[in-house]
């Protein structure tokens, strides 16, 4: 199995070279008429979307053929400096309670049935953001009601009440991201712990049961194999449902530099291992993003929670 690795220059310790993204990397642009239009509709609605701040690889394949998109709320600059994200990081503004009326117009006007909410971590704010994400829940399943809602927030420093007050709002899939391996996660992630992203995906299981749960792993960061089933099996052991593994892909010099490219085939074998451990889905790829082809997710995910709930039922029954 190919892979491609990063080595050093001779005579630089300690100084990796940066190697040339592979074949398999290269991005199909598409600024079709969906793409213009949907860039268009963010910038009226004065919408941030994490497709645009990430600089998301998947953008022209999302706006331009699927019509899909990612709302980032709470403004567009974040209160971390995780060293793998290229969204602005600094003071946040002032809160806008008038967006969640702005998402659910927009997700009306694109005619969504399935949307993706994810926010700026916002530090700064007592409730860490919770009320207007509960808040635009709600918009979105006024103004549409056969739209399902997936919600991606961050950690909330731990404040359970927080996580408890944006669950209670009834999201049909919580979506928080462990990023990366235990051993890496203090250099990958600013202020964010291993731990508490695995306590806060055990904490939405335990408090509506009947929401499925997400996370999100990138590679190539200086991973090993034994740490990615590792991290496979902590997800699970905290009731998981979705998994998604994807390629990272350094924004800019100021960055983590990639450590290793995975090849496809690489990719395809962990989406298989992944399955076997238990996860109603598993989607693998080197550009696949914590968002890509949610829609397609969120049936998977209902479909293996019913399986599960009719299972413990006849078992209640039987006993």
């Amino acid at each position: 199995m190919e892979s491609i690795i990063l080595s050093c220059k001779p005579g630089l310790r300690n100084k990796p070279e940066h190697i040339r993204k592979p074949k398999w990397l290269n991005i199909k642009l598409n600024t079709n008429e969906n793409y213009r239009d949907l860039k268009k509709l963010m910038r009226e609605k004065n919408l941030n979307t994490v497709c645009e701040e990430a600089r998301c690889p998947n953008i022209h394949e999302c706006w331009g053929e699927r019509r899909t998109a990612t709302f980032m709320i709470l403004g567009a600059t974040c209160t971390r400096a995780c060293r793998f994200c290229a969204v602005n990081t600094g003071l946040p503004t002032e809160l806008d309670l008038e967006e969640p009326e702005r998402v659910a117009d927009s997700v009306q006007l694109m005619n969504l049935k399935h949307v993706v909410i994810t926010a700026v971590a916002r530090d700064d704010q007592k409730d860490g953001g919770s009320g207007v994400f509960a808040e635009t829940i709600r918009a979105v399943r006024r103004k549409n009601p056969f739209t399902t809602v997936e919600v991606l927030p961050s950690d909330m420093g731990g404040v359970y009440e927080n996580l408890e007050r944006l669950m209670d709002a009834k999201p049909d899939i919580l979506n928080h991201n462990i990023e990366t391996v235990r051993r890496l996660t203090k250099r990958v992630r600013a202020r964010a712990t291993y731990d508490r992203s695995l306590e806060l995906l055990k904490r939405a299981n335990e408090m509506h049961p009947e929401i499925p749960t997400k996370s999100s792993l990138m590679l190539g960061l200086g991973e090993t194999h034994e740490e990615i089933i590792e991290t496979m099996d902590d997800l699970r052991a905290n009731n998981v449902d979705i998994m998604t593994i994807g390629q990272y892909l350094q924004p800019s010099v100021k960055h983590l530099v990639v450590q290793k490219y995975y090849t496809p085939q690489e990719f395809i074998e962990l989406r298989d291992i992944a399955m076997t451990k238990g996860f109603s889905h598993c989607e693998a790829g080197p550009l696949v993003r914590s968002s890509y082809h949610a829609d397609e997710q969120v049936n998977a995910a209902a479909r293996e929670r019913q399986r599960q709930g009719e299972e413990k039922l006849k078992e209640v029954l039987q006993s």
